[in-house]
């Protein structure tokens, strides 16, 4: 009863201040979502075992949901403006207000190597700042290959890529509750595997930022199927 006291009168003080700030209702909705969500975080399950969410994720509530991607996906395209540019990450935006960002092979991996490139780490970096400062997500990583090799050894060098890159993640201070590795080997590819051009395309690491939205915290942990070409 305290804590649903606490959350009410935050929410009646903040919508007390500034009332000619047209923002006011999503910055509103925002701060209380993530009081909220620091109160349920130690009873939010996931759909895989039960696994408890730490108590430093929440989940976001009304428009504080769409606000807080917002600010997100801002800082992450400013972020990642040169590896943008020269068309090694993407970053876009889903229905469901989730953050999708595409690695590129080239950048990412040798191949048939699941040790992350050097030149990967400032990336890698970048991403994991961002991701520290807006805890209210699920990170998923997705692995992908093209059909070079057989259906396993293509599965488990999909699994171990996903794995390096949550590992990074992990080592840079992300908690484990909040990363979910996933390999798809050559199940899902963007492009046809008859070309070497399309290949490069398939080989290729996927994170998505998922929100934690109240009412749909076990929605948070279900991996996004990638689109098939």
């Amino acid at each position: 009863m305290k804590k649903l006291l606490l959350v009410a009168a935050i929410s009646v003080s903040l919508a007390g201040c500034a009332t000619n700030d047209p923002n006011q209702k999503a910055k509103t909705g925002a701060a209380v979502g993530a009081v909220a969500g620091a109160l349920l975080g130690h009873s939010i399950k996931n759909d895989k075992g039960g696994l408890l969410i730490g108590t430093a994720v929440g989940a976001l509530a009304g428009a504080g949901v769409g606000h807080y991607m917002d600010n997100q996906q801002q800082e992450m395209e400013a972020a990642l403006a040169s590896e943008q540019a020269a068309h090694n990450i993407e970053v876009q935006r889903l229905q469901d207000e989730s953050l999708k960002i595409d690695v590129s092979s080239e950048i990412s991996f040798d191949f048939g190597s699941a040790a992350l490139k050097s030149s990967f780490m400032p990336t890698l970096m970048k991403v994991s700042d961002i991701l520290e400062r807006y805890p209210n997500t699920v990170v998923h990583v997705v692995g992908h290959t093209d059909s070079v090799g057989s259906e396993s050894y293509n599965m488990q060098l999909s699994q171990q890529r996903a794995a390096s890159v949550v590992n990074y993640f992990a080592s840079r201070g992300i908690p484990s509750d909040r990363l979910v590795t996933v390999g798809r080997g050559e199940a899902e590819p963007r492009a046809t595997n008859d070309t070497e051009a399309g290949r490069q395309l398939n080989r290729r690491v996927e994170i998505y930022v998922k929100p934690i939205i109240e009412g749909q915290e076990s929605k948070a942990f279900q991996t996004p199927q990638s689109g098939q070409y």
